[in-house]
């Protein structure tokens, strides 16, 4: 009886070992898909690059292992923004909370731009992230995907109260408009400091300490700027 139990907890633990190292050949082999696919997009865009070109260039024998692991291109798309959004997201909080309900633009448009720039700097060089994200953001395949689920975040809901809370005499279409000049300049201008970095090129500040900096003096005078009436154009 005691050859019998022995033999079944024995049995027991072998199996929780290979469902335990099969979980983590899986992890590995999603956390290689995840880092291929961020930088084949971020480098020739989403639409260019196949589910294919993505398995082989992490590694992967089978080609349908993109399928398997994530379903389709724009779960795969989803899982690089999550995989970002999380530690992002944790900034902004703490920021938003520092910041409190406080009446300065300059405040809540650095909760808004430092966030993204400090994950950047977290990940050293290279990185992909920035240029990723401005490649979805001019695929309308993914553009308003990605826009809703970064319109979830509780935190940039907050930002973006601030910030209108701020402007209150600016009218409701030059703030739209705004609002998307605003997510350009920031997107863009960190993916093209990110690709100069990359390539070892020149950029004008030393950091994304100082990039920020300067992000947000454009942003908030972006924001500040007059608006011409239409009846002026005349």
């Amino acid at each position: 009886m005691l050859d019998l139990i022995t033999g079944a907890a024995l049995t027991v633990t072998v199996t929780a070992a290979n469902r335990t190292a099969r979980a983590d050949r899986a992890t590995t082999t999603q956390e290689a898909i995840l880092k291929a696919a961020e930088r084949l997009y971020a480098e020739h865009g989403v639409f260019a690059v196949s589910n294919r070109q993505v398995s082989e260039a992490a590694g992967q024998g089978n080609n349908a292992a993109v399928g398997y692991h994530f379903g389709t291109k724009t779960d795969l798309v989803r899982a690089i923004e999550h995989k970002h959004r999380g530690p992002i997201e944790c900034l902004r909080e703490q920021m938003v909370a520092d910041t409190g309900d406080s009446a300065s633009l300059r405040d809540w448009v650095s909760c808004l731009v430092q966030p993204l720039t400090d994950h950047l700097a977290a990940l050293g060089n290279p990185t992909w992230y920035a240029r990723f994200a401005a490649q979805v953001m001019t695929d309308p395949a993914y553009h308003n995907i990605v826009v809703r689920d970064a319109l979830s975040s509780p935190s940039l809901v907050q930002v973006i109260e601030g910030m209108n809370n701020c402007l209150p005499e600016l009218p409701a279409e030059v703030r739209a408009e705004r609002n998307i000049m605003a997510r350009n300049l920031l997107m863009h201008s960190c993916a093209d400091r990110e690709r100069a970095m990359a390539q070892g090129g020149n950029v004008p500040r030393a950091s994304w300490q100082g990039a920020a900096s300067g992000l947000i003096d454009a942003i908030v005078g972006l924001w500040m700027a007059p608006v011409t009436q239409e009846s002026d154009l005349i």
